[in-house]
């Protein structure tokens, strides 16, 4: 078994307020709390899934030649163009 491990959450300020709130009236950690609140729900069998979403797929496009290095779109590429592109937009 493996031991705790750290997790970050973004959470809506309702909700963690109410389990913040439960958790003092039950005189527990919060992250106790949380972990008590995750196994039950996780083991409620009655509960009914979530409707998720259907993944959109994207167009896989077949290049007749790998990119050039320096033309390649990789994720830090990408987010230099934007940063370019929303550069050039304040200076105009």
């Amino acid at each position: 078994m493996l031991g705790p491990v750290k997790t970050t959450l973004d959470l809506p300020d309702e909700l963690m307020r109410a389990v913040k709130l439960r958790a003092v009236q039950e005189n527990r950690r919060l992250k106790d709390m949380v972990a008590d609140l995750l196994r039950r729900a996780l083991a409620d069998a009655t509960l009914e899934p979530a409707v998720v979403r259907e993944r959109v797929r994207l167009p896989l496009v077949q290049c007749a030649h790998p990119a050039a290095a320096d033309a390649e779109l990789t994720p830090d590429r990408v987010a230099q163009i934007l940063l370019d592109d929303e550069a050039r937009g304040l200076a105009a």
